[in-house]
């Protein structure tokens, strides 16, 4: 019998459940990074909203004539006016481009609290399919005014308003489909590749709306808009919610234990252990993560009410029940900071490099995504650490204890030029989005599937919406405070993301003292 070749025994190397896990990984990770895509246009084109057109100002009286004489047969377009596009050519352009990212923000924000409870009682699938769609439409009506030569604020706040609001139906909708194909095991560091999407879109946005943003910039929002609502399409062909649907296992290996997630299906499989297997060390996940005060573990007394049936934990949960999963709420504020400083970056950091550098709005664009690529390594690493450390509160807050003076030393380095600039893009993306990027994906996850539920895995949408909603009032308040402060000066507000990261900090610090004082017990115990 001749020999398979190499690229079929490769094939056949992998089982038919690691197929469609790499499958279900991959299609989610485009998915997302698809919404983050349409998120990042608005922050390429505030420089082309706005143009420094001083210099007309400045000719002399001399040469007046002569300069008159070369653009008097020049044709102004009607869609644009020297300093800009109206109504963002004035003084206060940074108050009203502060107004668009808040726009979207706020509405973010107030969405993300329903669309958990909402997404958790409707198929995962249809939902984030809708959701993808209406995402694309909004996303492509901002740029349309540009078409239709729209030079009403309103228009341009309500397209953020209505996208902010669609946009929710994303992030409880992936997380719960890959928190049901993949198990507790090295959960950090997959899911902290995975999370990767975030800045992979956030490139790929940023480098599609620079191409068009000087010549059409109605374009770099047409564009995102049509690739979202593209994937949503392939969302709506492709995406299988949980492994069950296809008799995979739900794990990747064979475990006994059996969640779903989503409307209408539910279903647990307890194992039995013997004394010899009870001896062994659990999951450091479900050992480690949140732990009560006295024994290291969650409280079974309040699980009743978290779940709100009981032990067969069949109900959806309420948004109280969430906030008694013990570690929730400390996450969420941290978070709410954290985000702040995540998306005031996202938002304003291409202007800032114009401002400093001196670069067009394309290069500003091409050059933010710098922070981006640290933002990847930075989630990887977080997840890596937190997997080995087995603590995820110690990891958040060690990559936050460094984001602050990395933050100051970014303001002083980006002045001396471009190549500190990039040294110091990649650092601060690395230690901003790592803590981020940990706790809306693997902390998320643990915490929708800690054991005081018992087994009620339909939690994980609605504490996912939670965290993420709760975060995302920071994420509002960030650009909203860039554009309020930075006409006072840039250093102001590189002084006010420093205080956000302290005060995340110190959200993390009673978690953080839980796991050390837990370490410190499980270490006296194992030399007795």
């Amino acid at each position: 019998m001749a020999q398979l070749p190499p690229g079929i025994r490769f094939i056949t190397s992998f089982s038919r459940d690691q197929w469609y896990r790499a499958f279900i990984f991959t299609l989610t990770f485009f998915l997302y990074a698809s919404f983050h895509l349409s998120r990042k246009p608005i922050s390429i084109v505030k420089g082309e909203l706005h143009k420094h057109c001083a210099a007309s100002h400045e000719v002399e009286l001399s040469s007046y004539r002569e300069y008159a004489a070369q653009i008097q047969h020049v044709k102004k377009p009607s869609n644009a006016s020297q300093c800009g596009w109206e109504p963002f050519d004035k003084n206060n352009y940074k108050q009203l481009l502060g107004a668009l990212d808040y726009s979207f923000l706020c509405a973010y924000a107030i969405g993300m609290y329903l669309s958990g409870i909402i997404g958790e009682r409707l198929p995962i699938r249809y939902y984030l399919t809708v959701g993808m769609l209406a995402s694309g439409l909004f996303t492509a009506m901002f740029g349309l005014g540009y078409f239709y030569n729209i030079h009403n604020l309103w228009f341009y706040i309500m397209a953020q308003i209505a996208n902010g609001l669609v946009q929710t139906t994303g992030w409880p909708s992936v997380v719960t489909c890959i928190g049901n194909w993949f198990g507790k095991g090295r959960r950090g560091l997959i899911m902290g590749i995975w999370n990767s999407h975030t800045s992979v879109g956030n490139i790929l946005g940023s480098l599609i709306a620079a191409y068009w943003v000087s010549t059409c910039w109605g374009l770099s929002f047409v564009m995102p808009g049509v690739i979202i609502a593209v994937m949503g399409i392939f969302c709506f062909l492709f995406l299988i919610e949980h492994p069950k649907d296809i008799s995979c296992s739900s794990t990747p290996s064979s475990s006994s234990n059996a969640f779903l997630n989503g409307a209408s299906r539910f279903r647990v499989h307890m194992p039995t252990l013997n004394a010899k297997e009870a001896s062994k060390p659990q999951d450091p996940e479900m050992q480690h993560l949140l732990i009560d005060s006295e024994n290291c573990t969650a409280s079974q007394n309040s699980s009743s009410a978290i779940t709100g049936e009981g032990r067969h934990g069949t109900s959806a949960i309420s948004f109280l029940g969430a906030l008694r999963i013990p570690g929730v709420i400390e996450f969420s504020l941290c978070l709410l900071f954290a985000k702040l400083v995540s998306y005031t970056f996202l938002f304003w950091l291409p202007l800032y490099i114009t401002n400093v550098e001196h670069l067009d709005a394309k290069r500003a664009g091409d050059l933010s995504t710098l922070f981006d690529v640290g933002g990847i390594f930075g989630g990887i690493l977080a997840g890596l650490i937190s997997d080995r450390l087995e603590k995820r509160a110690s990891t958040c807050g060690m990559m936050l204890l460094l984001a602050a003076p990395t933050l100051y030393m970014f303001s002083a380095v980006s002045k001396m030029g471009l190549e500190a600039t990039v040294v110091m893009l990649l650092i601060s993306g690395a230690l901003v989005n790592g803590p981020y990027a940990l706790i809306t994906t693997a902390v998320s996850a643990d915490l929708g599937t800690h054991k005081s539920l018992k087994g009620n895995a339909r939690a994980l949408s609605t504490v996912t919406a939670i965290i993420d909603g709760t975060g995302s009032v920071g994420a509002a308040l960030g650009p909203l405070l860039a554009g309020l402060i930075s006409p006072s000066g840039w250093n102001n507000v590189f002084y006010m993301l420093m205080v956000a990261d302290a005060c995340a900090l110190l959200f993390l610090l009673r978690l953080i003292q839980k796991e050390l004082r837990c370490n410190a017990d499980h270490t006296l115990f194992k030399e007795h």
